[in-house]
């Protein structure tokens, strides 16, 4: 016998048998995440499951992006190769 997959409602969400779910298109394009993005899970106190989005990676890369290029002219042609044969 074939198994039906139930349809789901609109907003909706079910666990897997792995406790994974799905959040809907809808939500996600409302609060602007995508793949990859961190979340921060919590309880309130009526036990609801509460999601907020922690914006570690778009923090990390802004700080990348604001320092990548600071130390030109720091270090010369070979001196980071000369200072590694010093630690061998």
């Amino acid at each position: 016998m074939a198994r039906v997959k139930l349809s789901r409602r609109r907003g909706y969400t079910r666990l897997s048998g792995k406790r994974q779910v799905t959040i809907p298109l809808s939500a996600l394009e409302r609060t602007g995440l995508g793949p990859g993005d961190e979340l921060k899970v919590d309880v309130d106190p009526a036990g609801r499951i509460v999601l907020t989005p922690t914006r570690v990676l778009a923090d990390r890369r802004q700080a990348i992006e604001q320092t990548s290029g600071s130390l030109a002219g720091v270090y010369t042609r070979g001196s980071l190769d000369r200072l590694r044969g010093e630690w061998r």
